[in-house]
């Protein structure tokens, strides 16, 4: 585009008042404040304006909406964009039970029963109702988690990094951490393990080798300046072949023989053994605690299927060291996160058929049959509008737990499988990924996949509308 011609553009961008004056503008006066909607007008016009101006000879990519009309119209659609919350319920069709990226565990009814009770009214989050004075947010958690887990004492933070991160600031700030190299993580968002000791003021001391670490390499490694010895369970990875570990239990007693406290990053943090008929191979906290440890740290989020949150378990010494420690109040949590917490620990004192009230045992244990029948049923709900251009198939398949739990464990599963002649599976996800209730999938041999062991059952109609709406698009 020459010079000349980004002039005449320019010229016939219209005013902020002439948009204004627009008759549709009245309306957007009354349902927004006069000057969010001046000011989305004036960025609408800049926007219009830099377009212009970075056009190349053979664009005009600003030229179709130089009216004031047309500008109005675009301003009203951004006007009732921002009334849309940016956080919004999504459709995770893509089998991970744990994505990161979706919100992790998903919570149940009792759970949100009781934020909803705690959050819609004032609560003694900070008040002891038997002493009539001021008390702990820490108490709601403490009781139940040491009666589930047998330990002495227990701290509840925002996420797992920040206990971490509380430990290592706490027990070992300018001294020395042993770790094992090969487990030396880095998890989901670039959180490293020598990164969060690092920043806790700790001396990160690696021992042994990536696949083979000996107790003696932690013995021969221990020095005045030790504080802590430090092992991290590998929740999503495994190293296998040629290998050797130290136990916990070997651990733990080296450190009583040196008089240095042992701390466990768990990450996944697993309160039971099974989930139905499901055996979860994954080490349970109770057996961790057994042990001796004197720390152990885990999330909320994952496994244990409650909300986000760090629960820190231990010696009653330690986890008071760490409470004390100012950062403590800096990484607390919220009232929200310790109603669904308390809630979802609830279930798990109950036992039984309660965990399958707890979303995630109930993913993590549904029989592939049953998600067979849901793809099923949402092929036949679908099928009558199919047309030529759009086709769908049942299969079985596997998945995974996601969010850094079971690395190795695949869960066999059912997917409703779409292809187009029209569209690729790339263009299917972003229609579907682009609807009035987002539905996420996954893609795999040139099929985008519908995975049944993570859409819930009253979805399937919801899931069903919008790929009736995606087939009449395509008529």
């Amino acid at each position: 585009m020459t010079d000349e011609k980004k002039q005449e553009l320019l010229r016939t961008l219209p005013s902020v008042d002439a948009v204004i004056q627009v008759e549709d503008m009245e309306a957007l006066m009354k349902d927004f404040p006069r000057w969010f909607v001046l000011d989305c007008v004036r960025d609408t016009l800049d926007a219009k304006r830099k377009e212009i101006l970075a056009g190349d000879a053979g664009a005009n990519p600003a030229s179709e909406g130089l009216t004031a009309e047309k500008v109005a119209l675009e301003v009203g659609e951004k006007l009732r964009s921002s009334q849309r919350f940016s956080l919004k319920r999504v459709i995770n069709a893509t089998g991970i039970i744990l994505h990161t990226n979706l919100g992790r565990a998903v919570l149940g009814q009792e759970v949100l029963r009781n934020v909803l009770a705690v959050g819609g009214a004032y609560s003694n989050l900070e008040y002891d109702l038997e002493a009539g004075q001021r008390g702990s947010r820490h108490s709601h958690l403490e009781d139940i988690l040491t009666r589930l887990t047998g330990a002495e004492a227990a701290l509840v933070v925002n996420n797992n990094a920040a206990a971490v991160l509380l430990a290592l600031d706490t027990l070992a700030k300018d001294k020395e951490v042993i770790v094992s190299r090969g487990e030396l993580i880095e998890i989901g968002g670039s959180f490293r393990i020598p990164d969060i000791m690092s920043k806790s003021g700790a001396q990160l001391k690696e021992v042994g080798t990536t696949n083979r670490t000996h107790l003696k390499d932690y013995a021969s490694a221990v020095t005045d300046n030790t504080a802590l010895l430090l092992k991290v369970h590998t929740s999503n990875y495994r190293i296998v072949g040629f290998t050797t570990e130290v136990t916990l239990e070997e651990l733990v007693e080296l450190g009583r023989e040196f008089q240095i406290p042992v701390m466990e990053d768990l990450g996944s943090g697993n309160l039971t053994p099974s989930a139905g008929d499901m055996i979860i191979p994954e080490p349970t906290v109770q057996d961790k605690i057994k042990t001796g440890i004197d720390l152990i740290t885990f999330s909320g989020d994952k496994l244990l299927g409650g909300p986000q949150a760090g629960i820190i378990l231990g010696k009653a010494a330690c986890v008071s060291q760490l409470a004390a420690n100012p950062l403590a109040r800096a990484l607390r949590v919220d009232k929200f996160t310790i109603a669904a917490l308390e809630a979802t620990l609830h279930l798990y004192l109950e036992g039984g058929e309660a965990l399958m009230r707890i979303p995630t045992m109930e993913m993590l244990s549904r029989p592939v049959e049953e998600q067979e029948r849901k793809a099923l049923a949402l092929a036949v709900m679908m099928k009558d509008c199919m047309g030529e251009k759009l086709s769908v198939s049942v299969s079985r398949d596997v998945t995974q737990a996601g969010g850094g739990s079971l690395p190795a464990v695949e869960f066999p599963t059912a997917v409703a499988a779409l292809t187009s002649t029209a569209l690729s599976p790339e263009e299917i996800d972003e229609r579907l990924r682009k609807a009035k209730i987002p539905i996420l999938g996954r893609i795999s041999q040139d099929r985008f996949l519908l995975d049944m062991r993570t859409v819930q059952e009253d979805e399937l109609q919801e899931i069903a509308t919008a790929v009736k709406q995606l087939a009449e698009e395509l008529r």
